[in-house]
């Protein structure tokens, strides 16, 4: 094939090589920076740092436990046994396990490059761009820099070569060749679900740039990928099972079906201009609720616009169609229609999608400039600076992550009312012991939600550490019991604290609507004696012993008091 006219002529083999040093090094010039960052607290206490089932290593009952378990709210058996092969070998030093992240991604720079150069040999220095820019664009860092995302660099992985085993198996059809790519597809789903569109992704293939619906019927090319889509299917309804049984989906009367399509249609578009101008990044971006009505028009006009025009282009520039429809259906699974967690967006979901949109906007240019004169320095300088400016933005962005009070200090410094940061600051900062930090991270919250329990609870948690705020503790429990249903832990907490301030019928009230709550608990009943003891009431706190030691014979302390209680009870009887 002739090189494309935008393109300068070489001959491409050595140069390929060469182009796939370079993808290697701009990324670790860009990620090697985080060999010197720590864990964060967000996710990698349950990923890795305080897992003890993912601390124990590779072995044939770990192995066993990825696949019957759920990890971090997920099921995703290949992405949690690549965690416990980074604790055998690197025990809990985090650098290690963020190299492995940036080795992973390194790789799926280059496959990328090597895949699209394989769509289109003659565009060699597009695909090498567009590699590039998926690289060290700043989207990236969120899936490279956080150890938890390992999930995004592993499937990444395997989806692009699930996509060069089936170019192969397209070249020349094989019960093996499809074996193979469906191994791959099914490890990939292994490791994060959102892969189960990628059957769609390869249909829109076989329309560019393979050409097969020329040469063969929709019809075939569907029923072919039907084993895939059947795993798909199974991906999908273990993850939406796993997420259900361990945090619950967000419910349609919390975030109604109109507010989460409206949202959907607005992130479409946030992620494109993301693209353009990645700037003011963020962990967690909050779910806006309502959108104004003009907002919702816009976003939708500008979308159906956009299809509408690569679909009439279709012909002349197929390219266009299959990166929209690349990128439109690789989000959905994560656009928020069956919405986990309270985020409106989030840059990681663009890991794989945003392909598509590279692929469409580089392949555009290059053809926009085919009869334009210079259009190789043109193009090339303009390339240059692109990529420099892109891994400038993400080297910066990546230094925010180096610990997790640089990374929440920065994510509320451009973003507003960010209540996961000030809780995950709160949190950092009382593990720290840093209280007055943590009581005002905390106290920010609960000025702006004041029917948060949640937040009221890291509150009066923060507050009871400090001797002179214990009054102020009990208030902040008092109020966290009154919202919502009924929490025996917290009000255990409360009588506690009661009791410790001597305040033992406030306390007693509380443990005795405990026991009324779990009456199986021994616990419960222990701790009701315990008040109803020092309150002088022996024979109810006889019989509430006796109840924990029924329920727990070797509870501990539990017999000890209660034949204390019994002689206090005999010679209170004697004295009679």
């Amino acid at each position: 094939m002739k090189p494309h006219p935008s393109e300068p002529r070489i001959s491409s083999g050595w140069v390929r090589f060469v182009i796939c040093g370079v993808i290697v090094a701009l990324t670790w010039i860009v990620f090697g920076q985080t060999f010197w960052h720590d864990f964060i607290n967000l996710d990698d206490p349950f990923y890795v740092s305080e897992n003890p089932n993912i601390q124990t290593g590779l072995a044939w009952r770990s192995i066993a436990w990825a696949f019957t378990h759920v990890h971090a709210n997920n099921w995703h058996p290949l992405t949690t046994m690549s965690h416990m092969l980074d604790c055998q070998l690197f025990d809990l030093r985090p650098g290690w396990h963020h190299l492995v992240n940036v080795l992973l991604h390194s790789a799926n720079a280059v496959l990328l490059f090597l895949l699209l150069a394989k769509i289109n040999p003659p565009r060699i220095w597009s695909s090498a761009f567009v590699a590039a820019v998926f690289a060290i664009h700043p989207l990236r860092v969120e899936s490279v820099a956080w150890i938890s995302e390992r999930k995004d660099v592993l499937s990444g992985l395997f989806f692009l070569l699930t996509v060069l085993a089936y170019f192969r198996y397209a070249q020349k059809q094989s019960l093996a060749r499809y074996v193979t790519m469906s191994i791959l597809f099914a490890c990939g789903l292994l490791s994060k679900p959102m892969l189960v569109t990628l059957p769609i992704i390869l249909l829109l293939l076989d329309y560019w740039p393979l050409g097969r619906f020329q040469k063969t019927s929709a019809r075939k090319l569907f029923l072919e990928k039907v084993p895939l889509f059947a795993l798909s299917i199974a991906s999908a309804a273990a993850t939406l099972f796993a997420q259900s049984q361990e945090i619950g989906l967000v419910r349609l009367e919390v975030l109604p079906f109109w507010w989460r399509v409206t949202n959907a249609l607005s992130a479409f578009l946030i992620y494109i201009w993301q693209i353009i101008w990645p700037a003011d990044l963020a962990l967690f971006y909050s779910h806006p609720g309502k959108l104004p009505l003009w907002e919702i028009v816009g976003a939708a006009t500008l979308l159906t616009a956009i299809t509408a025009g690569v679909i009439a282009l279709r012909k002349q520039k197929p390219y266009l169609m299959v990166g929209w429809g690349w990128y439109l259906i690789m989000l959905l699974p994560v656009i928020g229609l069956i919405q986990v967690g309270g985020q409106s967006h989030a840059d990681r979901y663009t890991y794989l999608p945003h392909i598509g949109l590279y692929i469409a906007i580089t392949w555009t240019i290059a053809d926009f400039f085919r009869s334009r004169r210079h259009a190789v320095a043109i193009l090339g300088v303009a390339s240059g600076l692109i990529i420099t400016a892109l891994g400038y933005g993400a080297a910066k962005q990546t230094s925010y992550w180096h610990d997790s009070e640089r990374l929440w200090r920065h994510v509320l410094a451009v973003t507003t009312g960010n209540d996961v940061a000030h809780l995950c600051l709160g949190d950092l900062f009382l593990d720290q012991k840093r209280l007055d930090d943590a009581i005002a991270e905390f106290q920010s919250i609960v000025t702006r939600h004041p029917n948060d329990a949640d937040a009221r609870l890291k509150l009066a948690n923060a507050l009871s550490e400090k001797k002179d705020r214990m009054n102020d503790a009990i208030a902040e429990y008092e109020a966290a019991s009154m919202i919502g249903d009924p929490n025996p832990d917290v009000e255990t907490t409360l009588a506690n604290l009661l009791l410790e301030q001597g305040r033992i019928n406030e306390a007693i009230k509380y443990y005795r609507h405990v026991a009324q709550l779990e009456p199986s608990s021994a616990l419960a009943h222990y701790n009701l004696a315990i008040g109803l003891h020092r309150l002088g009431q022996l024979s109810e706190a006889i019989a509430h012993y006796k109840a924990a030691l029924a329920i727990d014979p070797k509870y501990p302390d539990a017999q000890y008091f209660l034949e204390q209680a019994e002689s206090e009870n005999g010679q209170k009887d004697n004295e009679r």
